[in-house]
């Protein structure tokens, strides 16, 4: 269960002491600090998650402080002011530089527990907000009832009640972003913060400052490490992470803890770690791209994510589900594919996966004017559609050249399969392929031996 920090700033002994007692007894992690010094320290060794800050103190005044704070971009978790002097001037001031909320001395501890309590749920809802704007596909439940989506919605369920670090494998726009949610929604850390790493997006200079965060001077920038505590880092594209960047990120999964770039102190942290590839990690473990001991603390459970024309079958449901949620989201008008339509649908190859699908179906709410979404519609949306071969010709010889070879793999194996009755070993000999080549291989390809 995610537990929040807060930081106490007061310069009165008895307050601190009487705050962080009742602030602990509810089952908050509480830090302490007695002035404007003691306060910048402790956010440097540990990112808050809200901050009760006295306005009169012996160094630095409150509202300076707080508009430090707000100046150096580490205003990114809620501050609420406590006053027994306070003017409606002062608490303006305060309100203006970002504070949540001013609270009069003597404190009524029931109106501060509340308080926090409101304060640290809006801080959660901004999160997510943030996030859901952010994300192309703001999905944390997986749509479908079709074998495949039902066995891995209840594999999920299981692993989400454990914190291991969990690896997900799957071709481009397959849902490995939603099935990331969908583990953090049901795990004890759901209340916690989901933070989505662009892996690929981070600096060429191999810092890893997005990462770790950094300091500089009376300057600290919270990275993602410590922006997910308490709840759940997800590192998209894994394999995009560079050399030097891995090499940190190894002793900081090992220790838990780690430097920020330009600090100097070690900083804790309580993380799930969730990776996403589309790429082959083992492959790139063996041509030296990836560190081996970064992949084996990545892959503790592996998962699979089918592509959808795995689970075909689901599609009609992901084409209401994504009209709606548009309709709703971004105010497009209603439209209904026709049984055609859908039929068509179920049996197009999407080399785009459900990301393809979702594409689709806003392009069709935009561009359309019709209640109804005819086949005819979704062929020219499509543009350049697998078309019907001619008698007498191979399947395949109207898509491109990737999805032509796959199909062709496919098609092979599963014939080289049933020749040697399902025996994998066997198919390997008659082929010219090695064993663990071959079973790789039809993992690739979504064959399952068994079912031959």
């Amino acid at each position: 269960m995610s537990v929040a920090h807060i930081l106490v700033v007061d310069d009165e002994p008895d307050i601190r002491q009487l705050v962080s007692e009742i602030l602990a007894d509810e089952g908050f992690e509480v830090s302490v600090a007695e002035n404007a010094a003691a306060a910048r320290q402790c956010r440097r060794a540990r990112r808050p998650d809200l901050t009760l800050l006295d306005i009169w103190m012996p160094d630095t005044d409150g509202v300076s402080l707080l508009k430090e704070w707000a100046e150096t971009s580490e205003l990114d978790t809620p501050v609420i002011m406590m006053s027994g002097h306070g003017t409606v001037e002062t608490a303006v001031e305060a309100t203006r530089l970002g504070a949540y909320d001013f609270l009069e001395k003597p404190l009524s501890m029931a109106k501060l527990l509340l308080t926090v309590r409101h304060a640290l749920e809006a801080s959660r809802l901004k999160r997510e907000n943030i996030g859901l704007r952010q994300q192309a596909e703001p999905v944390s439940e997986l749509v479908g009832k079709s074998h495949v989506v039902q066995a891995l919605r209840e594999q999920l369920k299981r692993i989400a009640s454990h914190d291991t670090p969990v690896l997900l494998s799957g071709e481009s726009g397959s849902g490995k972003r939603v099935l990331a949610r969908f583990l953090h929604t049901h795990s004890a850390r759901g209340q916690g913060p989901f933070i989505d790493v662009p892996v690929g997006g981070m600096s060429a200079d191999g810092s890893g400052v997005e990462l770790f965060g950094s300091e500089e001077q009376e300057r600290v920038h919270y990275g993602w490490l410590e922006q997910a505590n308490s709840g759940t880092l997800f590192l998209n594209d894994i394999a995009e992470m560079g050399p030097s960047t891995q090499t940190r990120f190894v002793g900081t999964l090992q220790h838990q803890s780690f430097v920020r770039v330009g600090g100097k102190e070690p900083v804790q942290f309580d993380v799930r770690i969730i990776a996403a590839t589309s790429q082959d990690l083992e492959q790139a473990v063996t041509a030296g791209r990836f560190r081996d001991d970064l992949y084996y603390f990545l892959n503790v459970v592996p998962i699979q994510v089918p592509p959808l024309r795995d689970h075909r079958e689901d599609v009609p449901e992901l084409l209401d589900y994504y009209v709606n949620l548009l309709v709703q989201q971004d105010n497009l008008p209603y439209r209904r594919f026709t049984v055609s339509a859908q039929n068509f649908l179920r049996n197009y190859p999407w080399p785009g996966n459900v990301r393809e699908l979702q594409n689709l179906v806003q392009r069709l709410l935009i561009l359309g004017s019709s209640e109804e979404i005819t086949q005819d519609e979704v062929n020219a949306a499509l543009g350049a559609q697998p078309q019907q071969t001619a008698p007498g010709e191979p399947a395949g010889l109207e898509l491109p050249l990737r999805e032509a070879r796959e199909l062709f793999e496919k098609n092979y194996l599963e014939h080289q399969l049933k020749v040697a009755g399902g025996n994998v070993s066997q198919a390997a000999q008659r082929i010219g392929l090695e064993r663990t080549h071959l079973y790789r291989k039809l993992r690739a390809l979504g064959i399952d031996p068994k079912k031959i």
